[in-house]
């Protein structure tokens, strides 16, 4: 095989080893912004559910006034 072959090959699977080690980490992250936002959702969700639940007594700061 050919030195400048060999090179060429070498320098392409450094750049290739690099993309993926980015890439790699690109994913991480996204995976933790995904479990993140699914927590906020989840949270979310039931503060929806209990807003919209009738038994709960609301606290006096949370009544509206009277000219509401």
């Amino acid at each position: 095989m050919d030195k400048e072959i060999l090179e060429l090959m070498q320098t392409k699977i450094a750049y290739l080893e690099r993309a993926n080690v980015e890439l790699s980490d690109v994913v991480f992250r996204q995976h933790q912004e995904l479990q993140a936002l699914a927590t906020q959702m989840r949270a979310l969700a039931e503060r929806l559910v209990a807003g919209q639940s009738a038994d709960r007594a609301r606290a006096p700061e949370e009544e509206r006034p009277p000219h509401y």
